[in-house]
């Protein structure tokens, strides 16, 4: 096919014009999934809503990094392109991905004009998937119309699956099209990320899904489809980390050796000994609000306030276990009342999340060091 190729620093990639009936056919879906330890049945699809059969038949898969395609928005861009007269259909490119080396053939003198070879497998959508799974429903409609649209797309080859992760974050990191909690849980695989974000990203992932952990599937990441509770948003919970973190990196390089698993040691030791502490109201969520956003990231800051306590962090050093806290935290058993959800605002009165959280981290300090 007739592609032109751009160079730019280091990064080679190509420009060309798909006829719309080639491109479905080398295109595959994929949208983010987590498997939380049960049993998620699918949702009930309509036989007459075709948007919702073709999106329950996507891949779901731990590696796909894209956003569960929306049904209303594909209606919606379906209408455009059913309705669209002088207006181009799809007026900006599609960015496609493969991690197969594509050959590239010049034409005459040109640097830059040539052929390309096409890959043996599919493309991965970077950035598009709406405006394409849009196209498949248009050409059931319009097979004819089809024929003569052609799609301009932007083609990367040859690298890591991880590339095209990171292109995804890229794109959608500049704007509100992408939910904060994804980009967070995507931050491990981008290159250009601080290593203390990739630490604390790491440390929630941990939270998230180890079996020993006391938030394990209670953090939301995505949301929308666990018939699980959730507790916190992963972003919530990954800001709370990363300012412990980033405030104390020398405390975790010395003591932690900067390994996000003796981190997330730390922190599940220290959640495990306020669950003990406070098992009256720990999870109780319709009476307490213990275990709310509110409540878990002030016990995130708690912890920040106990790490300079060298006899503290020593005894947990030698025995990493919960117990060293279990003895810190006691005089938090006093305040249970104080957590029920019935007058919980106004016992600690606020304008915002903000000012609450900051009330409900002295309290708790307060009741530790009097």
């Amino acid at each position: 096919m007739l592609a032109t190729r751009i160079r730019q620093k280091d990064s080679l990639f190509y420009i060309v014009a798909y006829k719309a009936a080639d491109l479905l056919e080398r295109v595959r879906f994929t949208s983010r999934y987590y498997f939380e330890g049960e049993q998620i049945e699918k949702e009930a699809v309509r036989e007459d809503d075709e948007v919702a059969r073709f999106i329950s038949g996507i891949e779901r898969s731990e590696k796909g990094f894209q956003r569960a395609l929306n049904r209303q928005k594909l209606k919606q861009i379906v209408n455009f392109y059913e309705t669209a007269v002088t207006q181009p259909m799809l007026p900006g490119t599609v960015l496609l991905f493969t991690d197969e080396t594509l050959r590239f053939q010049k034409m005459g003198d040109s640097e830059s004009l040539g052929y390309l070879s096409e890959p043996k497998g599919e493309y991965l959508i970077i950035d598009g998937q709406h405006r394409i799974a849009a196209l498949h429903f248009f050409r059931q409609r319009h097979p004819e119309e089809t024929k003569r649209i052609e799609v301009p797309c932007v083609l990367f080859d040859g690298r890591s699956a991880d590339f095209a992760t990171e292109m995804f974050v890229i794109i959608n990191s500049t704007h509100t099209r992408i939910n904060r909690s994804h980009l967070v849980d995507l931050y491990e695989k981008v290159s250009w990320e601080s290593p203390q974000k990739k630490f604390a990203a790491r440390v929630v992932n941990l939270l998230y899904g180890e079996d020993d952990s006391p938030l394990q599937y209670k953090i939301n990441r995505l949301g929308g489809r666990s018939r699980q509770e959730k507790w916190i948003l992963q972003s919530e919970m990954f800001n709370e980390l990363y300012k412990l973190v980033t405030q104390h990196s020398r405390w975790v390089e010395n003591h932690l050796g900067n390994r996000a698993d003796k981190c997330y040691a730390l922190v599940r030791d220290y959640l495990k000994a306020a669950k003990e502490v406070m098992s009256e109201v720990w999870g109780k969520n319709e009476r307490y609000m213990f275990t709310r956003d509110v409540t878990l990231k002030a016990l995130i800051r708690v912890l920040g306030d106990l790490l300079p306590d060298r006899k503290l962090m020593g005894e947990w050093e030698r025995e990493r276990s919960p117990k060293p806290f279990v003895a810190t935290l006691a005089p938090w058993s006093q305040l249970v009342k104080e957590f029920r959800a019935d007058g919980f605002y106004e016992r600690f009165p606020a304008k915002g999340q903000l000012e609450r959280v900051r009330r409900i981290h002295l309290r708790l300090t307060e009741a530790i060091f009097g």
